[in-house]
């Protein structure tokens, strides 16, 4: 046989197969989009729609919130049709969200637009980790990591390009931009056709149960066998650690909105350096978790994890509060470590909760588990601002008392997914749907 090509010894090594590989593509794809989109929003809202500030507010709150509901939508439906043409479905509808802003500046319209494609950005997230997960199977954590490299490399690009763009500073530029992002949808939409239908555990129940025998004269025929489809929304533990994840995935405001704030508002530190961390978060990203998926490798492995994810959060808020005392050059130390400490907590928990959200859910309706888990970012993202504000309001001890306690919910969840003292963790048991 031949050496092994580098092409082939890559593809060895990302799970999933052919599907597998696609799928990043189309995640490469779709962050590329983002990426051209969130450098934009503001900027077309403002001057090629003519908002003002409170509209444009109100035009994002609005759809936030509209879109928490896409998670459990899109994960209830992928337990009942095919998840790839649903998947389709999602990016298309998403298209044409982002084209129609292009057809009005009216505000009522607008908002109608941007709530449809809030709705659709939520739904697909969860589908393609519905997707992932079912395509990558034991190997889900890796390929979660793999993931999430090609989400962050994508978002830089689509980010990169914006930035070159808007140089020209002009509304033709921000149309153009809103265009490639819908256009990174319909690239996206083509490739998950090229993708096959995964394995799925609701439809594999459904087609091995076997027709009823009929009775023979004289027998009484026995009443149906009635199975209950589970649920997450009566699944009290479920429910219970999706919010503790809203609480967990605080770190993504932490960095959007108050390590930023902070930096320019309470510290001596350069304004200059505020970009520069937000570069530091994305590069360690990029390097650093597939590395990191070994710490979600094994449910038991993911529960132990959490520790380590405690000292990160106390770590992340400790050195912002002190980041508040001293000269420049410490501020800018203290800052950088805070950075660090908060980006390593973020790829922690990403592994962690992976993992967690998968085991902890029944195969048969792991759609409508997985979309009820997806409300814990969406939620984070309407509370995570007035949280992080708060705690820059409270000053250094408002981070220390952030930082404590997001590493005292890393403990109450640990507890949450304790084992039963045989080494596996606590599952609820499996029932078939009925879908």
């Amino acid at each position: 046989m031949g050496k092994p090509t580098w092409r082939t010894a890559l593809s060895d090594r990302i799970p999933g197969g052919r599907d597998g590989r696609r799928m990043l593509t189309v995640t490469f794809v779709d962050r590329i989009g983002s990426g051209l989109w969130d450098a934009t929003a503001t900027l077309y809202f403002t001057y090629a729609a003519g908002l003002s500030t409170a509209e444009i507010g109100v035009l994002l709150a609005v759809s936030g919130s509209v879109g928490i509901a896409g998670p459990p939508l899109g994960g209830l439906l992928a337990d009942r049709v095919p998840l790839r043409p649903l998947l389709i479905i999602v990016q298309l509808v998403r298209a044409v969200a982002s084209l129609a802003l292009l057809t009005t500046t009216d505000l009522g319209l607008l908002l109608a637009i941007t709530s449809v494609g809030s709705l659709g950005d939520r739904a697909a997230s969860v589908l393609t980790k519905l997707y992932a997960t079912r395509v990558a199977g034991p190997d889900r954590v890796r390929y979660q990591a793999i993931s999430r490299t090609a989400m962050n490399v994508g978002w830089a690009v689509g980010g990169l390009a914006a930035a070159a763009a808007l140089t020209g500073g002009t509304v033709t530029v921000y149309r153009w931009l809103l265009i490639g992002d819908a256009l990174s949808f319909l690239a996206s939409a083509l490739f998950t056709l090229g993708c096959a239908e995964p394995p799925s555990a609701t439809r594999i129940a459904v087609t091995s149960t076997p027709a009823p025998s009929e009775p023979t004269p004289g027998d009484t025929a026995p009443a149906p066998e009635k199975t209950t489809a589970p649920t997450p929304w009566r699944d009290r533990r479920y429910l219970t650690y999706t919010a503790s994840e809203a609480v967990l995935f605080l770190d993504d405001s932490v960095f959007k909105i108050g390590l930023p704030l902070w930096a320019v508002t309470a510290t001596s530190a350069p304004h200059q350096l505020v970009p520069l961390l937000l570069v530091l978060n994305n590069v360690l990203v990029v390097l650093f978790q597939v590395p990191f998926a070994r710490f979600g490798a094994t449910p038991n492995t993911a529960r132990t994890s959490l520790w380590p994810l405690a000292g990160a959060f106390l770590l992340g808020g400790a050195a912002l509060a002190a980041s508040a005392v001293g000269a420049p050059w410490f501020a800018a130390v203290t800052l950088v470590l805070a950075a660090t400490a908060f980006t390593v907590a973020e790829m922690l928990h990403a592994t962690i909760s992976w993992e967690l959200s998968v085991v902890l859910a029944p195969p048969t309706a792991q759609g409508a588990y997985l979309g009820v888990h997806g409300l814990a970012q969406a939620v984070q993202r309407s509370v995570g601002p007035l949280a992080v504000t708060a705690a820059i309001t409270a000053g250094p001890l408002g981070w220390l008392g952030l930082g404590a306690g997001l590493a005292a919910m890393c403990g109450a969840q640990r507890h949450l997914v304790r084992d039963r003292g045989d080494g596996a963790l606590s599952v609820a048991p499996v029932t078939v749907s009925e879908h």
